[in-house]
């Protein structure tokens, strides 16, 4: 992702439901730059499991905009949107450097990779595999990137080794 022009600040842009990667299309074709980051998960069904990639904070994303500059009310009727994130009658700039944060965690593939933020004692969700969807506790890390987990699997708690890019950290 190339940085922000001179007067340029990265805005929240609230999407309808489930209708983010269009919004973007969609924003791309008026000329905005917009970043929507992902996330790679396993999801289930009909017994098929398969990955797919989803947006990370669903229903958000980030669009680059000089307000001097650009006519950003365009966003708001884009198809897809819902509109900017506001403060007054203006849109509210994200603070800096935290959309730079998560483009640098952003793998070759376009996912954001969380794998590295984990540590003893803290709790993750397992985001691929046949235990995604799962909360776990961390009890080891070791220098090849494995992680072991506590995982509650039926009823008691089993310890389970996985990739840290495998594992979402928790608050």
């Amino acid at each position: 992702m190339s940085s922000l022009a001179p007067g340029e600040r990265w805005y929240c842009v609230f999407t309808q439901p489930r209708r983010e990667a269009w919004a973007f299309e969609n924003l791309a074709r008026q000329g905005f730059r917009g970043w929507l980051p992902l996330l790679s998960r396993t999801v289930r069904h009909a017994r098929r499991v398969q990955k797919v990639k989803s947006a990370l904070f669903p229903r958000y994303g980030f669009v680059a905009l000089d307000l001097a500059r650009d006519r950003w009310r365009a966003v708001n009727g884009t198809l897809g949107v819902v509109g900017l994130l506001m403060e007054d009658d203006r849109p509210r700039p994200v603070p800096r450097g935290v959309v730079e944060h998560l483009q640098v965690l952003t793998g070759e593939d376009g996912t954001v990779r969380y794998g590295l933020e984990v540590a003893p004692g803290q709790r993750v969700r397992v985001l691929t595999g046949p235990f995604a969807d799962r909360l776990a506790t961390v009890t080891r890390l070791d220098e090849k990137g494995r992680v072991a987990l506590l995982l509650e699997i039926l009823g008691a708690e089993r310890p389970v080794v996985m990739a840290r890019e495998d594992l979402l950290p928790l608050p």
